[in-house]
């Protein structure tokens, strides 16, 4: 934890100032001292900069599996929590994270000044979710000194609540919402992703993007969701949809597989038929979206 414990104090500072460095200018002191030839002088550095400079550390993390480094190059993790903005110092709320592929990322990251929250459905979960949990549970015991502050939360998917009202900075989630719209809990969880935000929160979401004009009743057993679907999702539920991005693309998804998205790696569900012919396409085109619980949210609250 070298790395990412170092300039405990530097990362508060740099993210407490970051406002100032925005548009105010303190006064020179008085000095009398010759003035500073210009060309030595050092900008201090963004709270943007030090992100970007921690979320490379934690990237090049050894304990960060080698068949997950793999997948960098389809999930892109620097560039989605840029994207979502996320900091070091935020408390940070991870929706049914699996084996904490994202884990891996998150947890260190918000070890030193923040709070990482995975949420794992509490009921009605298939052998594949107990798998993923003891995954989880097995990963954080065993490393403590990268997951020790990390803490893991349980919710009824069908009533969820994630943490007291407005506590969090931040309520991600990857590839999951395809599955609780099968499940008919999507908008339940929406809700609870609201709820949970403080004003100003941001909620961000990745999922498998159906082609345009595609109906929802087409898709929804492929695992691909129309975009336009899961932004009624969130603005039914009250936040505003702040911006997307094509971060997570694959033009080379054609979405017409025999077992939906699951052809696909990591999933590979037809095993070796066509593999290396999937392996080609890659993992799925994704939707990257941002959303953001409005300011006003606090006063409507009450």
């Amino acid at each position: 934890m070298a790395k990412i414990g170092t300039m405990r104090l530097t990362v508060a500072l740099l993210l407490a100032a970051a406002p100032a460095f925005a548009g105010v200018q303190a006064a020179p002191a008085a000095s009398t001292e010759p003035d500073q030839p210009a060309d030595m002088l050092v900008p201090p550095t963004s709270a943007s900069d030090f992100t970007a400079t921690q979320l490379d550390s934690v990237l090049a993390g050894s304990w960060r599996s080698e068949s997950n480094r793999a997948r960098d190059v389809y999930r892109h993790p620097k560039a989605t929590l840029q994207f979502f903005g996320v900091r070091p110092d935020q408390t940070l709320i991870e929706i049914t994270p699996g084996g904490g592929w994202y884990s891996e990322i998150l947890a260190p990251l918000l070890h030193d000044n923040g709070h990482y929250i995975a949420a794992v459905a509490a009921s009605a979960r298939d052998g594949e979710d107990r798998r993923d949990d003891s995954a989880l549970h097995g990963k954080f015991a065993a490393d403590p000194a990268r997951y020790g502050k990390a803490r893991i939360v349980a919710f009824d998917p069908k009533a969820p609540v994630f943490g007291p009202p407005a506590s969090a900075d931040r309520v991600l989630t990857f590839r999951n919402v395809h599955n609780w719209v099968m499940a008919d809990t999507a908008p339940a969880m929406f809700k609870a992703f609201f709820a949970v935000l403080r004003p100003g929160g941001v909620l961000g979401v990745v999922d498998h993007r159906a082609d345009d004009g595609a109906s929802l009743d087409s898709v929804k057993q492929s695992g691909y969701l129309p975009t336009r679907y899961v932004v009624k999702l969130a603005t039914d539920a009250g936040f505003i949809l702040d911006e997307s991005s094509e971060i997570n693309a694959n033009p080379k998804d054609t979405k017409d597989y025999p077992k939906g998205v699951w052809t696909l790696p990591p999933t590979f569900t037809l095993g070796e038929h066509d593999r290396a012919k999937y392996q080609a396409i890659g993992e799925s085109d994704r939707m990257t979206l941002r959303f953001v619980k409005p300011a006003a949210a606090s006063e409507a609250s009450h």
